[in-house]
């Protein structure tokens, strides 16, 4: 058994999934159990968004995702049909009928479990089921969706329930230490750690959903990453072992969808701070570096750092905030990103810290924050400082 995932570039138009159909049908003679996700066509999603937005400035969540989930319903038809035409017997499944439960927030829901007896039983009966990323149903029985790179966690998800490995096609050839059109020279890993790829993810490499790589970890899914155009090797992500803890940086990542909220002149205390952050936390808004400043005069200053899909919500917190506490002033940021370097070695090699505060001094780069983790350390800098910061940091440590 296996779990094959094609994004929304690999399904982009019928002659391309009618290439990637006869591939599975290649599969078949290894796997005789197939289970394919599949991302909505292209930029669908996107063109679903801008749609919503011109009839509504603040549209439903729940309408959203009942908008959103449409473009993989249309991808797993289409798919199956093509199937079935080439004389594979398959059977498309939405989120819903596949057992996906979900719990959450809209828009930004999470697996909470999968019931898969109707996929085994398809499976059993020698279907390749086709099921639809990206999307579950909640308890309230609404149609939710998972985020921003759900159908990875889709894939994920069922091979831990079914107990096979993951196979992710994209349309990148693998994993590499930086975004290639960003550093020509960066080098394609054959095997990264769960560890490594997950603070990466997380840190703004878009090859792999932070969650789907937690999942895998958390059990033990085999995770492989490759092009679903050209028949070349990818990369794994899988336990560490020795070889990939000599390097004491393997990634850089960028994250650019980063806004920077700092509220001058609070009122210092910290039920005002816990009040703040528990406010933004009740919305959902997933808060990444926090600075403050030491209290003067009773007041203190705070830096937040977060996604920019989330600026709507964050305005609205603003202002109840700037009612309760007069006085405060805000500043938004949003020529910034966020630089990280990844690396099991940074447990036991020191110094990468003061190198890469070295490379910024040398090339006049000013950052705004810093904060660090057991294997990565991250830095805000302005967005103009981009390709200066990444093409010295990843000829130092040879990326």
């Amino acid at each position: 058994m296996v779990v094959l995932k094609y994004g929304g570039s690999s399904v982009e138009t019928i002659e391309k999934m009618q290439k990637i159909a006869d591939k599975i049908i290649d599969r078949r003679k290894v796997h005789q159990k197939i289970v394919v996700v599949v991302s909505a066509m292209g930029k669908t999603t996107n063109s679903l968004i801008e749609t919503a937005k011109k009839v509504s400035h603040n549209p439903s969540k729940r309408e959203m995702d009942l908008l959103m989930s449409t473009g993989e319903q249309v991808s797993i038809s289409l798919f199956a049909m093509i199937l079935n035409e080439k004389g594979c017997e398959a059977i498309a499944l939405t989120g819903f009928q596949a057992g996906i439960k979900t719990e959450g927030i809209h828009t930004k829901n999470k697996i909470a479990d999968i019931d898969c007896r109707k996929i085994k039983g398809h499976l059993e009966k020698g279907k390749v089921v086709v099921v639809a990323g990206f999307q579950g149903l909640n308890d309230l029985g609404d149609i939710t969706t998972l985020g921003r790179g759900g159908s990875d966690t889709t894939a994920v998800a069922l091979a831990a329930k079914l107990g096979c490995t993951c196979e992710i096609y994209t349309d990148v050839s693998g994993i590499y230490s930086v975004d290639p059109r960003l550093y020509k020279d960066a080098r394609k890993l054959s095997v990264i750690s769960y560890e490594e790829m997950e603070e990466m993810a997380s840190l703004g490499s878009k090859v792999m959903e932070a969650r789907a790589v937690e999942i895998g970890h958390l059990y033990h899914v085999p995770i492989y990453v490759a092009s679903s155009l050209e028949a070349i090797d990818g990369s794994y992500i899988k336990e560490s072992g020795l070889q990939v803890e000599k390097r004491s940086v393997t990634g850089l990542s960028i994250n650019e969808n980063v806004l920077m909220i700092t509220l001058n002149h609070v009122p210092y205390s910290s039920k005002n701070i816990a009040h703040i952050f528990m406010r933004l936390a009740s919305a959902s808004v997933n808060v990444d570096m926090i600075s403050q400043t030491s209290p003067v005069s009773g007041y203190v200053n705070i830096s937040f750092t977060t996604s920019k899909e989330d600026i709507t919500i964050i305005d609205e917190i603003i202002d109840d905030i700037k009612e309760e506490f007069k006085g405060i002033d805000c500043l938004k940021d949003e020529d910034i990103i966020k630089l990280s370097v990844v690396g099991l070695g940074m447990r036991s090699q020191s110094g990468i810290a003061a190198n890469i505060f070295e490379i910024f001094a040398e090339n006049d780069i000013v950052f705004k924050q810093v904060t660090t983790s057991e294997i990565s350390i991250s830095y805000t800098i302005n967005k103009d400082y981009k390709q200066k910061a990444v093409h010295a940091i990843a000829s130092y440590f040879n990326l």
